[in-house]
């Protein structure tokens, strides 16, 4: 029977004096295994290969990468593991602004470098104890989102439920020739907002913004946050002027939303990305939201706070051709019988693709003989 021993903790010290490295090693070895490096280049090198590295120990002013830039590279980085370890600045003589950056950049903790053993030692594994349960909890509402409709934190539809949701919507729509729906939201430069007013501020926004969709949505409709900026609306029964009118009312809302954060006005816009069944190839509504997010993005890149469909740049004028386009059979039937027939006629095609699920059932059921294809023809002129 073999005796398992305790895997100690892995910290990262950077820092370009040898004294001070040996000196916070000295402090709490004995509660932790220690990695040394001497700049912030070298920190983040070890960072990429050194999956064990579980708190990262950093002074500010190195050589080649100070702490801001080795900071501002975890909580960037693209891999987890890495974007998630807490970075605990070690505080010299830094001035307030200098605190305040850090703080922004997402560090977590300060210690100063005249901290004794216990202290350094207390602080550090509360820091990881934390990160331990903030994983946990990760894991925990993972689990539930695949069994509950909706997401514990949020308190919007998980993206299961939306994709199983809407499926079911899509299907509905291709039996009874309804349209279909979907907008993804995303918050302009939120990369700068964390940057210039730290995580929380930007979770506040995010949480605003959910708030806002929660309560201008129908009920039918469908609202999951797909990433920190980002959230996606799926909208069964609505065609595409309808979404676009609503993302105009959105957009508007959002302009005129001013945020105070100690003492400081934050004003946020929105890019929203549009697709629908109408318009889009929607084999899925995955599909479609995919397409609306690709749509999103171009509206970023042109500078953010845009609205885009298939048919471009959405404004008032957009949404009017959209509903132009629209027909309506009820409107058709009261210009024939007031006698209105040039009106009818120069909207004949699109009267025609309007009822030909009703000829193809006639003719399916009752063999009436009625031209499908020339009428077909006809309605796409």
């Amino acid at each position: 029977m073999t005796e398992e021993t305790e895997v100690l903790p892995k910290i990262l010290i950077v820092d370009d004096s040898r004294m001070v490295r040996a000196s916070l090693s000295k402090q709490i070895r004995h509660r932790f295994r220690i990695r040394e490096e001497s700049d912030g280049e070298a920190g983040w090198e070890a960072l990429l290969v050194d999956p064990e590295i579980q708190l990262v120990l950093t002074d500010l002013g190195m050589p080649r990468l100070d702490g801001f830039g080795l900071l501002e590279r975890i909580r960037s980085a693209k891999v987890q593991r890495i974007q998630e370890v807490p970075v605990v600045i070690i505080s010299g003589d830094e001035d307030d602004v200098a605190r305040d950056r850090a703080l922004k950049l997402g560090a977590s903790d300060f210690v100063s470098k005249g901290a004794g053993c216990a202290e350094m030692t207390a602080r550090l594994e509360s820091l990881l104890t934390l990160t331990d349960t903030k994983r946990d909890l990760a894991l925990t509402r993972n689990a539930l989102a695949q069994q509950s409709p909706v997401d514990p934190v949020s308190g919007l539809a998980t993206q299961a439920y939306l994709n199983h949701n809407g499926e079911q919507h899509l299907a509905q729509a291709r039996r009874h020739m309804l349209a279909i729906s979907v907008m993804v939201v995303e918050i302009d430069h939120y990369d700068q907002l964390i940057e210039w007013h730290g995580n929380h501020v930007a979770e506040l926004i995010t949480q605003k913004l959910a708030k806002i969709l929660g309560t201008k949505v129908r009920k039918e409709d469908t609202i999951t946050q797909m990433s920190g900026a980002r959230f996606a609306v799926l909208s069964p029964s609505t065609p595409l002027s309808g979404c676009c009118a609503f993302a105009l009312r959105l957009q508007k809302a959002m302009e005129k939303l001013v945020m105070t954060y100690h003492d400081e006005r934050i004003r946020i816009t929105v890019t929203i990305g549009i697709s629908g069944s109408e318009n889009d190839d929607a084999q899925s509504v995955e599909t479609l939201i995919e397409t609306a997010q690709e749509r999103a993005r171009r509206g970023l890149a042109a500078g953010g706070n845009r609205i885009v469909s298939d048919e471009g740049e959405v404004d008032e004028k957009t949404v009017e051709n959209y509903m132009a386009h629209e027909v309506s059979i009820d409107q058709a039937l009261l210009q024939l019988r007031v006698g209105a027939t040039e009106d009818v006629m120069d909207r004949l095609p699109d009267v025609i693709a309007a009822v030909m699920p009703l000829f193809e059932l006639l003719e399916e059921r009752l063999h009436f003989g009625i031209p499908l294809g020339e009428l077909e023809d006809y309605s796409r002129r």
